[in-house]
């Protein structure tokens, strides 16, 4: 067993006991809110791009029109506050997610990766990451992609701290949610070729940074989103 599963379960196990009231009121008001079904399952790529299935609140109606129509606000809250991810503790618990590294997004978009970006799956993916603390949804695909990468290549324990700790100060803004323009984070259809792969070059390291970004966890995407 490896340091940083030690660390995911030394956080999760207990987290779990002490958020199982929180997770129980939200589920209560969602079934309350949105009707049946409290959780949101779906297909998202883990490890060196396995499937694995992604456990969340539900934030939408039930329904195939836009996401714009179907978000409520009583959705958009739970996005703001990141209470629609705390059910993929269990995902991290399981072994089929970290506490952090790249967000795991839709199957769809593996064949759409440069070969450069598909790098992010070569770790577990998190319940929140170095893209998420330095834009969230204000950045580009691209930008992402590259943060994702660059976390990728410099991983260590004392990182996934830093994380963990900006993370928490993160969310209490609750900025970043959403993509200007969108009422979630629009569909990554691939980086186009003359753009000579991922996007602007990153602003730095943890250390050249020196400073929280203004998101915090978890892309949001289509209900299927992240």
């Amino acid at each position: 067993m490896t340091a940083k599963r030690l660390l995911d379960l030394a956080l999760v196990l207990p987290g779990l006991a002490l958020l199982s009231p929180l997770l129980l009121v939200v589920a209560l008001a969602v079934r309350l809110r949105l009707g049946p079904g409290v959780f949101f399952r779906q297909e998202r790529p883990g490890l060196h791009g396995r499937p694995f299935s992604i456990l969340k609140f539900r934030t939408m109606l039930p329904g195939s029109g836009p996401d714009a129509e179907r978000l409520t606000p009583f959705g958009r809250f739970l996005r703001s506050t990141s209470l629609d991810e705390l059910p993929e503790l269990f995902n991290v618990l399981a072994g089929d997610m970290s506490l952090v590294g790249p967000r795991p997004l839709l199957m769809q978009y593996l064949p759409r990766y440069s070969p450069e970006q598909a790098r992010r799956h070569e770790v577990l993916p998190g319940l929140t990451g170095w893209a998420q603390v330095n834009g969230r949804n204000a950045l580009s695909w691209e930008e992402k992609f590259r943060l994702d990468v660059w976390y990728v290549d410099n991983r260590s324990l004392a990182l996934d701290l830093a994380i963990l700790w900006r993370t928490v100060r993160a969310v209490l803004r609750r900025e970043g949610v959403s993509a200007a323009g969108e009422a979630t984070m629009p569909e990554f259809m691939g980086t186009p070729a003359d753009a000579g792969g991922p996007g602007p070059e990153f602003m730095g390291t943890p250390h050249e940074a020196g400073r929280p970004g203004p998101g915090s966890p978890g892309l949001k995407g289509p209900e299927g989103r992240d």
